[in-house]
């Protein structure tokens, strides 16, 4: 029978990305069936007693407490993971199984700004129902501030961003997920080399994909400014946006900007153009989904990400897609990002499909577990299923490297490809990355190519490519 054993660390704050590779590495461990890593909200208590996780000294827990939740085959087992997962909290930041070191480090932001005074910017990165009072002691302490956590009430994003104008501090976020400030990747985000493009981006996996096209064409990246989906709302009114436009145009290195958005709400548009207009900068818009825009001269937009890089690598999807077997017909897109997603949703629509891009990567599936960068075995799993469903015709796949993503995303997809049968959907894929990411570029395609996965350069001509997939078949 399962035992399921919680520990409290009361007024312990861990970075979640640190607390999401931590619960990967616990769960991994032998006789364990599932563990989390969280802090004590309601909302977090109820992720997981609903995932069978909560004890009775986890229930108990308070807001600012951290939980070490494990469900094991024995108490042995139980006993094991929890001391594994302590030895990881006692590290510097909190680290994987088997990488624990010693260190102190500063317990607020006042003690890093004290041990750092040169430092301008604060990462945060905890609950969402903490991250507006950290963010808010950032702006007061005169930092600039990237806000990774999601769960933030929007009320308390325009306030923050509103005083951050007001002090002239960029308010990154909330759910800014990558960023490149002066060369420093921080959070998801990848290598790539110094250069003359400006990047904003609403999302991280969006600024991913450009910065990476860019740098495999050659060029560099001055700065990628996350701004958070929500800011081009009407609520928030562009606020973040328009500052990294100010910040990028006054930059010397920067000579193009790319801004990469769902549309903006349509009351913000005229103040967006007429900024542009004002700048000696040319501009490249990519409004996923947007109508056309009368755009002054210095401005283009474009309808992907791969065109927003520039030009996109020669491909030729016809030329490159096999005939599907016989009686396959649907496709199914498998991502772990949501922008990606999104995009290849717009391209499948467009040829007239509605067949299914999900976002594993939506918070709505990543409540309490880590996201499928960090952790892809989930997607592997439906990958095992699809793969198996004999009236799909091709796989979409999108998988992506850099700093904080899985150290090896394209394992799993080649185990599975393995463990398939012969008669199978294709499976075709992009990789986000460059060969100066830990994964490696050229070493993820490598392996990927060698297990049987059709490649494209970019995600919209791995959409492209399925598309042409599908069109063999009605051939």
């Amino acid at each position: 029978m399962s035992v399921t054993e919680n520990r409290v660390r009361p007024g312990v704050f861990i970075d979640s990305v640190a607390l999401m590779r931590i619960s990967r590495d616990i769960a991994a461990l032998p006789g364990i069936e599932d563990a989390a890593l969280m802090m004590g909200t309601p909302a977090n208590l109820e992720i997981l007693a609903d995932a069978g996780l909560l004890a009775e000294a986890g229930a108990a827990a308070l807001g600012g407490d951290l939980i070490l939740a494990v469900r094991a085959r024995d108490r042995a087992a139980a006993e094991a993971a929890l001391a594994a997962a302590a030895e990881c909290l006692a590290a510097p930041g909190g680290s994987s199984v088997g990488d624990a070191g010693a260190g102190w480090q500063p317990r607020t932001l006042r003690g890093a700004v004290d041990t750092l005074p040169g430092a301008n910017l604060a990462l945060i990165s905890v609950p969402g129902d903490f991250a507006a009072a950290e963010a808010w002691k950032a702006l007061r302490l005169g930092l600039h501030v990237m806000i990774f956590s999601d769960n933030v009430a929007i009320e308390d994003e325009r306030a923050l961003k509103q005083a951050g104008r007001e002090r002239g501090r960029l308010v990154m976020g909330p759910d800014c997920g990558t960023a490149i400030i002066a060369g420093t990747p921080l959070a998801f985000a990848n290598e790539v080399p110094r250069g003359d493009v400006g990047i904003i981006g609403a999302s991280g996996t969006g600024i991913q994909e450009v910065s990476c096209l860019v740098a495999r064409a050659g060029g560099g990246v001055s700065h990628a400014i996350g701004v958070g989906g929500r800011d081009f709302s009407s609520e928030i009114g562009g606020i973040a946006t328009h500052m990294a436009i100010d910040a990028l145009d006054n930059d010397p290195a920067t000579r193009e900007i790319v801004l990469i958005s769902k549309p903006p709400a349509a009351e913000l548009l005229p103040a967006l153009v007429a900024r542009i207009a004002a700048s000696e900068k040319r501009f490249t818009l990519c409004l996923l989904d947007a109508a056309p825009i009368a755009l002054p001269e210095n401005a283009r937009q474009v309808a992907t990400l791969a065109e927003a890089a520039g030009r996109p690598p020669a491909f030729d999807a016809a030329a490159q897609a096999p005939k599907p077997g016989p009686g396959r017909r649907g496709a199914r897109g498998l991502f772990c990002g949501g922008t990606l997603a999104g995009e290849a949703g717009i391209l499948f629509r467009r040829a007239g499909r509605d067949d299914a891009m999900i976002d594993l990567g939506a918070d709505e599936r990543t409540r309490g577990r880590p996201h499928p960068m960090i952790d892809p075995a989930p997607r592997d799993e439906l990958l095992a299923g699809a793969l198996a469903d004999g009236d799909l015709a091709v796989v979409l796949l999108d998988l992506i490297l850099g700093h904080g993503a899985h150290g090896d995303p394209a394992g799993g997809i080649a185990a599975a490809l393995a463990a398939a049968s012969a008669d199978r959907p294709h499976v075709v894929a992009s990789v986000t990355g460059t060969d100066r990411d830990p994964q490696s570029h050229a070493a993820t395609t490598a392996r990927l190519a060698a297990a049987g996965v059709l490649l494209a350069p970019s995600n919209a001509q791995a959409a492209e490519l399925a598309l042409a997939c599908l069109a063999a078949g009605d051939d």
